[in-house]
């Protein structure tokens, strides 16, 4: 788990850096409604901070990473309920993480604006595609799972986010998935 300001003591170099890293992750996705990601430079990043740019180095190695990372916390809900429900169809999975997709539809909607929907990919592997230690079978099919929910996602990006979470998976039920 990754530290919050709320899970250390502010005192703490554990609890500044937590100040720091949010501070850089505010800013940085309100420079990003603003402009495009590559015409954000880490000194102005930094300075809209409050931080020095070691510390964005300390913590991120480039721009997408912070992404990457608020991506992962923001996707901790929808992670706990694949693991609690890890036998559930593939369609149910779908539902619950197009529904996280619109409980957080600004964030998603940047991102889709920003041609940064790919930093998804990732993430969901990371999160349910194969794992060195897994059998075979497992990782064959986690990885078929992994790409199948990233290809709906991408393209439901793609096409506006029109529909809802049951009416994705619905249309993924007709598949047989």
């Amino acid at each position: 788990m990754r530290q919050s300001v709320k899970t250390v003591s502010p005192m703490s170099n554990e609890g500044r850096n937590s100040y720091a890293i949010n501070n850089i992750e505010i800013s940085f996705l309100e420079l990003l409604k603003e402009k495009k990601i590559e015409d954000i430079s880490i000194s102005e990043l930094t300075e809209k901070a409050g931080v020095g740019r070691a510390t964005f180095y300390r913590n991120y190695e480039k721009k997408e990473d912070i992404l990457k990372v608020y991506i992962t916390d923001i996707f901790s809900e929808w992670t706990s309920s694949w693991e609690e429900n890890d036998n559930a169809p593939l369609s149910e999975h779908i539902k619950r993480m197009i529904g996280h997709f619109e409980n957080h539809y600004s964030f998603y909607k940047l991102l889709n604006e920003r041609n940064l929907v790919y930093l998804l990919k990732d993430v969901i592997i990371g999160i349910c595609g194969p794992k060195p230690e897994q059998e075979s079978l497992e990782a064959y099919s986690n990885s078929f799972a992994a790409y199948t929910l990233y290809g709906w996602i991408e393209t439901w990006f793609m096409r506006g986010m029109r529909e809802s979470s049951a009416e994705i998976a619905a249309m993924f039920k007709k598949q047989g998935l």
